[in-house]
């Protein structure tokens, strides 16, 4: 898809929030972005309230790609192992006695 058909198809279905520049990123590695056009940028922004974790970063990748291969969130109606031992973390770290994970600020 290039730039044109993405600021089409993103003006149809995305809040005019932001007013976007005529760029369209379809790959990172590292700090730098190449967008569709192929020319390549560093990211100095990464985003906005995000961490700057860069991007294809192989440890993070196959971190992300383990964590897929069980469940990461269910209803807090259910429970589940990687929940649990979070909050043991955070607990832990802190001077706090329980958790609560929601999923919205």
């Amino acid at each position: 898809m290039n730039t044109d058909q993405l600021a089409v198809m993103s003006s149809k279905y995305l809040m005019n929030t932001y007013r976007r520049l005529p760029v369209s990123f379809v790959k990172g590695d590292g700090y730098k972005l190449t967008c569709s056009d192929g020319k390549t940028y560093i990211d100095f922004l990464a985003g906005i309230a995000v961490n700057n974790l860069g991007y294809s970063n192989d440890k993070i990748v196959e971190s992300i790609k383990k964590a897929s291969e069980r469940p990461i969130h269910v209803s807090n109606l259910y429970m589940i192992e990687e929940q649990a031992r979070l909050a043991q973390k955070y607990i832990e770290n802190s001077c706090l006695d329980k958790a609560f994970f929601g999923n919205s600020g």
